[in-house]
């Protein structure tokens, strides 16, 4: 199963892979959402995390995209903001789970796991 993380956070795109191989997952990192499009990379994706707010197109706008396309990859979104109003949006849009900046090992994992329907 391949996870592929865009986040513009340069600690984020170095620390979280490193937590996600530990799962058992391969990764790969972008640091934009039009980095991530312009890689070529949708097709083997099997789940995204990907950071809500990013200067360019963002984790909202390259989630309205994929929508938009048809392309119905899992999304989990990760954020420093919380906003309760916004999650509840996003869950009912079809994410599988908005983590709020310092999220748990155990809740990326649940995640993860939902994501790659292994729970």
């Amino acid at each position: 199963m391949l996870v592929t993380l865009v986040d513009d956070d340069e600690a984020v795109r170095e620390s979280l892979p490193d937590l996600v191989s530990v799962f058992g997952y391969a990764v790969t990192v972008f640091p934009s959402a039009e980095a991530f499009l312009a890689s070529g990379s949708l097709e083997p994706t099997d789940c995204l995390i990907l950071d809500l707010n990013m200067p360019g197109m963002g984790g909202l706008g390259l989630f309205r995209e994929l929508k938009r396309s048809g392309r119905n990859v899992p999304v989990i979104f990760i954020t420093a903001h919380q906003d309760e109003a916004l999650r509840e949006r996003l869950l009912k849009q079809g994410a599988i789970d908005c983590l709020y900046k310092p999220f748990s090992d155990t809740a990326l994992l649940a995640a993860l796991k939902t994501a790659l329907g292994e729970s």
